[in-house]
Order: structure tokens, then C-alpha cells, then sequence
């Protein structure tokens, strides 16, 4: 028996006295909260979004369609990188102009490969302004989980204004809660009791966050 048969299990022997006409779980929690706080545009929505990743220390910047090759380009040179790890489904016109050896995401890939890649760049699902989110669920273009937490250098490209949205039930409406979602506020960042901040303990110690206007 697997961890996941043992775990369904137990669930269906907690819910063996539930009657079957009960209400369901959609119906019985109340979400009359608010979808979103005040009432900002799209100009204003995405300006709140770079600020609050700066204030977590994320990198931002901004680039339009035709620009964005070049942008990535200098951003792996200037962080010397020599290989970035793409994931499956990513624009291959994203990296087309930068020096570097294309790492493709493999299932068999261990922490150790990755850890020697310098670089990682994939999309996003959405991006929440009032928190300063990144959300990536693993679809086409991002990759899985792993290869945005073990390399050290990560460049998240964010479609504006189409991928953003001012607050968490706003992006939560966006995606698939079967998918595994993978939610990052600036770089992995941690403190200790006396409140010394340490990058890079469970994640990328730099994040660059590409905002792509002009769909």
C-alpha cells in the first residue's frame, strides 16, 4: 500500500459517518469577503506589484515583448552565467540572444545537477500586487517545483497586464488547486531569533522579476 492509498484511507474513514445529502464544502463556508481592497487601475495595479517585490528584495524589471531577449541576455551576463535551466513549453526567443548552454529540465535530474546549473528562467501563472507574489503552478513554461528552488539565480518573466491581479481571491480564482502551486515573495529568505536575515536558505538567493508590457 502506498503513502497516498493509506492516506485517502483514513480520510474516507473520517467521512464514513457523514450523511450523504450533508451540505457540501463549496456551500458551507461563507467567502462573502472582499475580492480585492480599494479600486486601482491597471497602471496603478501593476506599479503596486514592482514596488512590493522590491520591498522583498526581488530585482524588477521592465521590458516590452521585443525587448525582452536582449534583457535577459545582460541579465545572465552580468550575473556570469554559463548554463540557465529552461523548462519544457518556455519561448525559446527568451534566451535565443544570451551566451549560454540551454540546460533542459529532465525528470531524472538530480538536487546535485541542479545545483551546478547558474541560472533558471521560466514564466509565471499570475502575480498578486497588494502581496508582492509570484505564483507558478507548473504548466508549460515553468517547470516544476525543484528547478526554481534548488539553482540560485532566478529570472521570472511576468506578462503585464494580463498575468496580474491586485489581490489573493483575485488570483486564486485563476488557478488550479490540483496543480502544484509553488507561491514566491522575493528571495528565499529566512531569520534567526536575534532577526539576522539569511538569503538562500531554502531557495534562490536572487530573484529577477521581468514585467513584459505590450501583449
Amino acid at each position: 500500500m502506498s503513502s497516498r492509498e493509506r492516506i485517502l484511507g483514513r480520510v474516507r474513514r473520517a467521512l464514513a459517518d457523514v450523511p450523504p445529502d450533508d451540505t457540501p464544502y463549496e456551500q458551507a463556508v461563507v467567502r462573502d469577503y472582499l475580492r480585492r481592497h480599494g479600486d486601482l487601475d491597471v497602471p496603478a495595479t501593476v506599479e503596486l506589484l514592482a514596488a512590493n517585490l522590491a520591498d522583498y528584495r526581488a530585482l524588477v524589471h521592465r521590458t516590452d515583448a521585443a525587448g525582452l531577449p536582449a534583457l535577459i541576455a545582460r541579465l545572465l551576463a552580468e550575473r556570469g552565467s554559463a548554463t540557465v535551466l529552461v523548462p519544457p513549453g518556455l519561448e525559446e526567443a527568451w534566451t535565443a540572444q544570451a551566451r549560454v548552454t540551454r540546460v533542459e529540465d529532465r525528470a531524472d535530474s538530480s538536487p546535485h545537477e541542479l545545483d551546478r546549473v547558474d541560472s533558471v528562467v521560466t514564466g509565471c501563472a499570475v502575480a498578486v500586487a497588494e502581496t508582492g507574489t509570484i505564483v507558478l503552478d507548473g504548466s508549460a513554461g515553468q517547470g516544476r517545483r525543484r528547478i526554481t528552488l534548488v539553482p540560485d539565480h532566478h529570472v521570472c518573466v511576468v506578462r503585464v497586464p494580463g498575468q496580474v491581479v491586485s489581490s489573493v481571491p483575485e488570483a486564486l480564482a485563476r488557478l488550479d488547486p490540483r496543480r502544484p502551486l509553488t507561491w514566491i515573495s522575493g528571495p528565499s529568505a529566512t531569520s534567526d531569533i536575534e532577526l539576522d536575515r539569511v538569503e538562500g536558505v531554502h531557495g534562490p538567493r536572487t530573484l529577477e522579476v521581468v514585467l513584459v508590457s505590450g501583449e
